[in-house]
């Protein structure tokens, strides 16, 4: 089997311009591709780890790719999918963001010996000229068909600003400098980005006479059709220090049964053959699916051994004193009052609970237990003795738990 092929087969490829022009140049390694990340905050999430899992795919079928860093459109904030205008970041934040992106792609993409490309896109949009980019690139975009893109509906809506509307100007201008600079001949983005990569597509056929051609990856959605990568207390990171190695393994590990196949195919790296044989799977053997599952990514994200630290300590959860390796909250003595904390101030402390109020009602229903034994006071209180040396194991539900300890 082919990449292109292999591709579709993991439900990979959402939407393409010309399918077999794609097939040719992906299969023979003769794509030069590349995929843009805005910079919006200081690590990369699970909405952009599909991304980096293509590019590496297509980069070890020969291919090549550009990792285009936002410095410029991420001045002006992508409007897809947003009900509300993206917070505008000063350039020092910008560009703090941008070095923190690069070194997380480092792990899924080989920059040695021009294998690939980082490219920032500050370099050409940060210094045009207003009128000349009017009279050079505003002939070629007809507002009426703009306006009928996905990504201006919602902020229709609730009022689009020009700022934004831009935006689309800006991503197909870049395609059209990555073709003349460096012959990229391809754009790969979610299937939200499909008119901002059409945009660039006819922008480059009309000014070059030239083809080029755009692929979408499938969203990564649940099976209620939500996003994936999002938890109770906001995005899983791939930064280690916003989202342990322990939480990121966690959140694979408890994703719904009818969703473990889908992200072995289209996340992991393990053969087609091997995934599909778990398709007869029923049962307890679903959780064996997912904690295959939850391995390989945190390999893939944070190496193998943080990988087998992570798993060692989910299985410890449910071996009886094992507490070695799971997480861990450390409280301080300003934490207490006097020689005492209450369960409450537990929970929402150690993150287990994000409020008091959802810490009591999760008390009250009977989900909160300490070192196995059920916690139904909402009074509750522990000392500092309990917490010194090795501390106690803190539950929440049947998959939260931190070792909490005074420090």
């Amino acid at each position: 089997m082919q990449i292109y092929e292999e591709l579709v087969a993991r439900g990979l490829i959402a939407q393409v311009t010309n399918e077999e022009e794609i097939k040719k140049l992906v299969n023979e390694g003769k794509a030069v591709f590349y995929i843009g990340f805005d910079p919006t905050a200081d690590s990369l999430h699970v909405g952009h780890f599909m991304a980096l899992c293509l590019m590496k795919r297509l980069q070890m079928a020969g291919n090549k790719p550009i990792a285009l860093l936002g410095g410029g459109t991420g001045m002006i904030g992508d409007p897809s999918g947003r009900t509300d205008m993206r917070q505008m970041l000063t350039p020092e934040t910008i560009q703090h963001n941008c070095d923190c992106f690069k070194k997380q792609m480092s792990r899924f993409i080989d920059f040695s010996d021009d294998k690939a490309l980082l490219v920032n896109n500050a370099e050409w949009l940060m210094n045009l000229n207003y009128v000349n980019l009017l009279r050079e690139v505003g002939p070629h975009f007809s507002v009426n068909r703009m306006l009928t893109a996905e990504c201006y509906k919602q902020r229709m809506e609730r009022g689009l600003s020009f700022l934004e509307f831009n935006y689309m100007i800006m991503q197909s201008y870049d395609f059209y400098m990555l073709y003349q600079k460096y012959g990229c001949n391809m754009q790969f983005g979610g299937d939200d980005q499909w008119s901002n990569m059409l945009g660039g597509t006819e922008l480059i056929r009309r000014k070059l006479g030239k083809d080029a051609h755009a692929m979408t990856i499938t969203l990564l959605l649940n099976s209620e059709g939500k996003k994936m990568g999002k938890t109770q207390s906001g995005a899983v990171w791939l930064d280690p220090n916003k989202t342990s190695p322990f939480e990121f393994y966690q959140y694979w590990r408890n994703v719904a049964d009818a969703d473990v196949l889908k992200c072995l195919r289209m996340l992991t790296f393990l053969p087609l053959e091997q995934i599909d044989e778990m398709d007869k799977w029923e049962g307890s053997q679903l959780n064996t699916a997912k904690e295959i599952l939850a391995y390989e990514l945190t390999k893939l994200v944070h190496g193998e051994e943080e990988a087998e630290k992570a798993q060692a300590a989910a299985k410890a959860l449910f071996s009886s004193g094992n507490a070695a390796n799971m997480p861990t909250y450390e409280l301080t003595e300003d934490d207490f009052n006097g020689d005492e904390i209450d369960i409450l101030s537990i929970l929402q402390k150690s993150g287990l609970a994000p409020s008091r109020s959802e810490a009591r009602r999760n008390v009250e229903q009977g989900g909160v237990s300490v070192d196995g034994n059920q916690v139904k006071d909402i009074k509750a209180v522990f000392t500092k003795d309990q917490l010194s040396g090795e501390g106690m194991v803190v539950k929440r539900g049947k998959k939260n738990f931190k070792k909490v300890v005074l420090k």
